[in-house]
């Protein structure tokens, strides 16, 4: 398909649009994405239930009392005034840093993607600890966020079989992009990296530690150093707020 073609409006379901910037994961159509997610909240249209947004589209969702053809006509008006793929990224995105433990019997897969890589582990450890990533969506399960995209050689295939079981907060790799797993399950992904932090805190200010657009750096430590973050729900990550 031609650029020519993006974005795209359809409707979803009866009650909802979705505009689309890709048909892929790329890094314009998901600033695309977030930030015309930012600009539609901002604007605070009658009827609009929720807004969200995924790896290369922005959904809405209406009440049933809402004028769909109004909206329909505001989100075209606002979707066609600006090339959403040179917008800047929403104010208040976090940078956080955290402590994770690559490869070890705590992540047990980290040798198979490393060499899947072209690199020898303290090379992938070293690359990975380095990276700074963006949660480009959540979804699986309350809190997780997809993250990337990593350099190219890191386009390495999900798994032949699934892993039964892979804990909370794992970092698990596979197509360019790390997964941080909210709660243990099953996986095809890589299992490289161990944390410690907990990502669904219902009682916490900000019951998702991590929300699209914000930035996050997998920090290398040892496992005596992260033994001392088990007992901490944001498992040593510290954060700040990117200028």
């Amino acid at each position: 398909m031609t650029q020519s073609q993006w974005p795209r409006i359809q409707t979803l379901g009866t009650d909802g649009f979705v505009i689309r910037f890709s048909d892929q994961l790329n890094e314009p159509a998901n600033r695309a994405a977030l930030a015309l997610r930012a600009a539609i909240e901002v604007a605070g249209w009658d009827g609009v239930e929720e807004v969200t947004s995924a790896l290369a589209s922005t959904a809405i969702r209406l009440s049933a009392f809402a004028d769909f053809e109004q909206v329909e006509d505001q989100i075209k008006t606002l979707v066609l005034s600006r090339d959403w793929t040179a917008e800047p990224l929403p104010d208040g995105r976090r940078l956080y840093r955290i402590p994770t433990v690559y490869g070890t019997e705590l992540a047990p897969q980290m040798a198979q993607a490393a060499k899947a890589a072209g690199l020898t582990v303290p090379e992938a450890a070293a690359e990975l600890s380095a990276a700074r990533t963006r949660v480009i969506t959540l979804g699986f399960a309350p809190g997780q966020p997809y993250l990337g995209t990593l350099d190219p050689h890191w386009d390495i295939p999900r798994l032949s079989q699934i892993t039964p079981q892979v804990p909370a907060g794992a970092l698990v790799l596979a197509i360019r992009q790390f997964v941080l797993f909210a709660v243990a399950n099953p996986t095809g992904w890589m299992h490289v990296g161990q944390t410690a932090v907990q990502l669904f805190q219902p009682n916490a200010d900000r019951a998702f530690m991590l929300l699209p657009g914000d930035e996050v750096q997998f920090n290398a430590v040892t496992e005596a150093e992260f033994a001392r973050y088990e007992n901490d729900p944001n498992g040593g990550a510290e954060w700040e707020i990117i200028p």
